[in-house]
């Protein structure tokens, strides 16, 4: 298997600490979806975004997936919280659960993405 492409996303300066994602299309099986990366202790950071209660969108609006402390991803449906650095479920219907990684990179002042075996890029 070849090495994944590496796919932009945003600039660096787009994600703030503990502030707004940013949200790009993906692919999972098919279906057409969405990725998103945030930053959390200087770190970015990616998730397939479907919570692990129930497979439905994170956000409340766009690119806010953090709870107003800055310190934990919340699902606006069901109020599940998720570890920022690692995707646990630490609180909430789905505790001990994970959202799905996915690989973001950080380079040259710029977020890029890797696709896998399960997210891929949606087709043009």
């Amino acid at each position: 298997m070849t090495t994944p492409e590496e796919i932009f996303i945003c600039p660096s300066a787009a994600l703030q600490e503990g502030g707004l994602g940013k949200r790009f299309p993906v692919q999972v099986h098919g279906d057409e979806t969405t990725g998103f990366v945030v930053r959390y202790g200087g770190v970015v950071y990616g998730y397939l975004n479907r919570c692990a209660h129930v497979p439905i969108e994170l956000d409340w609006a766009e690119g806010e997936f953090f709870e107003s402390s800055g310190l934990y991803l919340m699902c606006a449906t069901h109020g599940a919280v998720y570890a920022p650095d690692t995707g646990k479920c630490a609180g909430g219907p789905c505790t001990g659960a994970h959202l799905r990684k996915i690989m973001a990179v950080e380079r040259d002042g710029q977020v890029f993405w890797r696709p896998d075996d399960i997210v891929q890029p949606v087709e043009a």
